[in-house]
């Protein structure tokens, strides 16, 4: 194994931000298409989101919004980050059937898994990813 393999990260993603224009449309659209519940917290138009969990992936932290200006003139547009799913075919199917629109068709990243970007209800660009469970080579 190599030394990069053998260190663990110690800077995993923790958290993400949807800002929406719409909170409930952008709630239905996440809740439909991966199935994610949302919880009132903090102050109005302010949900923590719960992604859930698999023995692969550990949930992460995410909350929506929303839209807000943190630098003067420039609305938040967006986050970037991607979702793990089972089926990236059935994700893609879901995406498209809860008003998504599919903006990079799915692309195969060697040992990585099957990636497609997709632009939410609200204008968020976002990635779906199945994984590639396969072991990495030793020598990467």
């Amino acid at each position: 194994m190599s030394a990069a393999a053998s260190s663990a990260p110690s800077s995993p993603v923790r958290h993400f931000a949807i800002n929406a224009d719409d909170l409930e449309r952008a709630r239905r659209f996440y809740g439909d298409v991966f199935g994610w519940q949302f919880h009132a917290w903090g102050p109005p138009g302010f949900f923590m989101i719960e992604t859930g969990s698999t023995s692969e992936t550990p949930a992460i932290y995410g909350s929506l919004q929303g839209r807000r200006t943190l630098v003067p003139g420039e609305r938040m547009s967006g986050f970037e980050c991607t979702i793990a799913v089972p089926d990236i075919h059935a994700a893609q199917r879901a995406i498209e059937a809860a008003g998504g629109t599919i903006l990079m068709p799915i692309a195969t990243i060697p040992t990585v898994g099957h990636l497609l970007w997709f632009r939410d209800t609200e204008g968020n660009v976002a990635g779906a990813m199945q994984p590639d469970h396969r072991p990495l080579p030793d020598d990467i």
